[in-house]
């Protein structure tokens, strides 16, 4: 059984890269924000001109060039692909929202 009270220089170094980790989700949250405020003026610029809520070949173009980025970085390719499509699904959900006027006042 492991011992409940790891070494104290054990748990420095735990908590100093916990600490990493909790500045860089911080940044991550900040930077999603960041990219959301842009993908609604897309979405609003799309809407006023009657544009369709999706670019599939944009998709495309884009997933391609962060499966290479995350290979170049050593992340899982499938990995950046799966989180670049959770975001897009939610950038369409508000750009249809925003063409057939439902978005939530809330939502900035």
């Amino acid at each position: 059984m492991a011992d409940a009270s790891p070494d104290p220089a054990v748990a420095t170094e735990l908590s100093a890269l916990r600490l990493s980790i909790d500045n860089i989700d911080a940044a991550l949250i900040h930077l999603l924000a960041e990219r959301f405020k842009f993908t609604q003026q897309v979405g609003r610029l799309k809407a006023a001109h009657g544009m369709p809520p999706s670019d599939p070949e944009r998709e495309r173009v884009q997933t391609a060039r962060l499966r290479a980025l995350a290979e170049e970085a050593q992340l899982d390719p499938a990995f950046a692909e799966k989180w670049f499509n959770f975001v897009v699904a939610e950038v369409i959900h508000h750009h249809e929202q925003l063409a057939t006027g439902t978005v939530p006042t809330a939502e900035a």
